[in-house]
């Protein structure tokens, strides 16, 4: 689909908001009805050339007493769902009568099987096709979204000679436009979602290529599994899909690939298990282990409500929420307060890698460290940050110690900074952590930083806040410089240690009221200062005693230490820091006298 063929596409859909639901729905309504719709007509195209066949097979199973359709109707669809009611959209667009447009609707949406009545109800369509009409507008919504002028189908459709007239919307294109239209309509509502930041198709294809071209050698023909605990509208996940078969192929490989998701937004949700199911990259919704059937791609949040409790996988892809708190998590518990959780995901026995109750982000990464698969390959992550990730929570705290066990047991490989602006709906920077139980010989007991700061490319219009992408060619120059793993000026390498540092508490002797030291047995007593402690890089030379005497006792010599903690933390600016040119001496003095000309010209006019 080029670019004109987009934008008609898309401003036809957002048309449809005008022409239809304007004056009879609040704007903030709008994205809760045409996005719902624009995936059943998906869904609903498909079913259209096999339609009295469905019905004829339907017909055959009742006469046979056969009540489970499902094999037998997917058979006839092509497709792993159907519909065994009489109606499609466009013969739906036929009824004249609001009422009976209403009745038939609800029995068009009851005819589906079972997994796209999931996807009705958490749509909430039934509660819209009431609206639609009290309102009268469910007849000329319908007759929108059949147009033949449109194509809301992963298939092209072609002319009388056979050549294509509209192209096939795959999931890519579908999810950009499912993104785009919900940044306007929030922006025509004046509504902001923090935290949730769909991920741009230029940035997921780095995301897809930074988890598998480093270790395309060690692909083999074997079956892989792609995890996105924060999935959306599953791009992340097929484009993953994608780059491992192509690479495997390029290879010579034969690979079979399974991906598994969790979503907490219903309506994002609903479109991803959608397009999953159109575009075949799932042929089914369940799989069982044990007794229990499990969704490939489950509902809820990763946090609480673990939809793949104890599974491990070999690639965890994810852009989860950021700035966004948890408190939600701690009700689905039952619990009150942080420091009741016990899941086994956020710990490392006793250490809690339990972060702050107004940022979540930490905790989709602890989630994914915990599937990690202790095979050949390993298990390759790779999740989008926002810049706290790096350095938030002191010594102890959980960001920290998740920072330290990561780095502490050699799992990091690499973090990547992205261009700011790269997001529609935020414009700052955000960072990339690649995180391995299999790192290359060269890389072990070190860890890369790249900056990729500047390395994108101009938009000719912005989408909302995004003004820049990663092109082909930018993912290739970040792609080397990981690969590539030297040192240059946007790449740098570090032992493990650099990170690190001790948090040690500052210890001053108790004075009583006329300020002399009390002493205990003869020794003075110490007492510490919540506030007062000094961060020591566990790389300084002698470590914490030579730190004392030579950066402390000859400054304080009253000052004792307390036990250190040991934290870890991230900074970018410190190593990839570029201070401003100063100007030089003549051309301080060259402006300066131009102003003393200007300024003695205006003296000399006052004075006349």
């Amino acid at each position: 689909m080029n670019n004109a063929q987009y934008g008609h596409l898309f401003s036809f859909i957002w048309n449809i908001a005008n022409d239809v639901l304007v004056h009879a729905f609040e704007k903030g309504e709008y994205k809760k009805i045409i996005l719902p719709f624009m995936v059943l007509r998906r869904i609903d195209v498909l079913l259209e050339p096999t339609k009295q066949a469905a019905l004829a097979k339907k017909e055959f199973c009742d006469k046979n007493h056969l009540t489970d359709y499902t094999p037998f109707l997917t058979q006839v669809t092509g497709y792993p769902f159907y519909n065994t009611s009489a109606f499609t959209m466009k013969t739906l667009k036929n009824e004249i009568d609001p009422q009976r447009l209403k009745m038939n609707t609800i029995e068009y949406f009851n005819g589906f099987s079972q997994d796209v009545q999931d996807i009705i109800d958490k749509f909430k369509l039934r509660q819209q096709v009431d609206n639609l009409t009290d309102a009268g507008r469910l007849g000329s919504l319908l007759e929108k979204f059949t147009d033949d002028n449109i194509n809301l189908s992963v298939k092209p459709v072609l002319d009388d000679k056979g050549e294509e007239r509209l192209p096939g919307l795959d999931n890519h294109t579908m999810g950009t436009i499912f993104e785009e239209l919900l940044r306007k309509f929030n922006e025509e509502n004046n509504v902001t979602e923090a935290g949730e930041h769909f991920t741009p198709r230029d940035y997921v294809r780095l995301l897809g290529q930074l988890a598998v071209e480093p270790i395309k050698d060690k692909i083999t023909d074997n079956t892989y599994t792609i995890y996105d605990g924060a999935c959306g509208t599953g791009g992340i996940l097929t484009i993953a899909q994608e780059e491992i078969e192509r690479i495997a192929k390029e290879e010579g490989k034969k690979v079979k690939t399974a991906i598994f998701g969790q979503e907490l937004q219903p309506d994002t949700y609903a479109t991803c298990k959608a397009d999953l199911m159109i575009s075949g990259n799932i042929n089914k919704f369940t799989y069982r282990i044990g007794t229990v059937d499990h969704q490939y791609i489950a509902f809820g949040s990763t946090i609480s409500q673990d939809g793949h409790a104890g599974e491990a996988f070999d690639f965890c892809i994810s852009n989860p929420p950021f700035g966004t708190p948890w408190k939600e998590d701690l009700k689905n518990w039952g619990f009150g307060d942080k420091k009741e959780v016990s899941d086994p995901r956020f710990f490392d026995g006793a250490t809690s890698f339990i972060p702050d109750i107004g940022d979540c982000q930490m905790l989709f990464l602890a989630n994914n460290v915990s599937r990690m698969k202790d095979t050949a390959l390993g298990t390759r992550i790779v999740e989008v940050h926002n810049g706290s990730s790096l350095f938030t929570g002191n010594a102890g705290g959980g960001e920290s110690n998740l920072r330290k066990y990561i780095i502490e047991n050699d799992l990091l490989e690499a973090i990547i900074a992205m261009p700011e602006k790269d997001f529609y709906n935020t414009g700052i920077a955000t960072y990339i952590w690649i995180v391995t139980n299999r790192k290359e010989e060269r890389r072990k007991g070190k860890v890369q930083l790249i900056d990729a700061s500047a390395i994108c490319s101009p938009l000719r219009k912005n989408l909302g806040e995004k003004n820049c992408e990663t092109t082909e060619n930018d993912r290739r120059k970040i792609l080397q410089l990981l690969m590539d793993f030297k040192e240059t000026p946007e790449s740098k390498i570090f032992q493990n240690e650099e990170f690190g540092y001790w948090q040690v508490p500052v210890l001053r002797p108790k004075r009583d009221d006329n300020g002399n030291i009390i002493l205990k047995k003869g020794k003075p007593v110490m007492k510490a200062n919540r506030n007062e402690v000094e961060q020591i890089p566990l790389l300084y030379p002698g470590g914490i005693n030579a730190f004392y005497e030579n950066e402390v006792k000859p400054y304080d010599p009253e000052v004792q230490f307390d036990e250190p903690v040991v934290g870890y933390e991230l900074s970018f600016t410190k190593y990839f820091y570029k201070p401003v040119q100063l100007r030089s001496l003549e051309e301080i003095m060259h402006d300066v006298n131009i102003l003393e000309t200007e300024t003695q010209g205006l003296w000399n006019e006052i004075l006349k």
